[in-house]
């Protein structure tokens, strides 16, 4: 499992003042990002490495409201590894008490090719390491 820690931007705040729905993804999205660089895997380098992931599926549920200058903490934890995708769960919590839970399908691709293309053998490995 990997934390991230987000502090909600006013820019990121709806007219209720809530954190705006779609902004949790992002949110998500980056701490994707920090959860393979934390691997050992920065982002420039996984096209070279033949990992381009694409996010096919999200669900999202919200347990409590998230303010202008909340910090959040997002747990990532990788739950399931096959061949061409995997899952990673989003625990989105401020002050220890979740407010919305993220799980993202995500498929490699082949760009050029548009199709699914297997995981790399050694990024295929560290998620499966994750997800123990």
């Amino acid at each position: 499992m990997h934390v991230h820690r987000h502090r909600v931007r006013y820019h990121e705040t709806d007219a209720q003042g809530f954190l705006f729905n779609a902004r949790y993804l992002e949110i998500a999205d980056v701490a994707m990002t920090e959860f393979l660089r934390a691997l050992g895997h920065p982002y420039q380098d996984l096209a070279a490495k033949g990992f381009d992931p694409s996010l096919v599926k999200a669900e999202l549920g919200f347990t409590r409201p998230t303010r202008f200058d909340d910090v959040i903490e997002i747990d990532v934890a990788c739950t399931h590894v096959g061949n061409s995708s995997f899952t990673l769960v989003f625990t989105m919590a401020r002050d220890g008490e979740t407010v919305c839970t993220v799980n993202v399908v995500y498929v490699n691709v082949d760009a050029a090719a548009e199709t699914s293309t297997p995981l790399p053998d050694e990024i295929a490995t560290v998620l499966r390491a994750q997800s123990d």
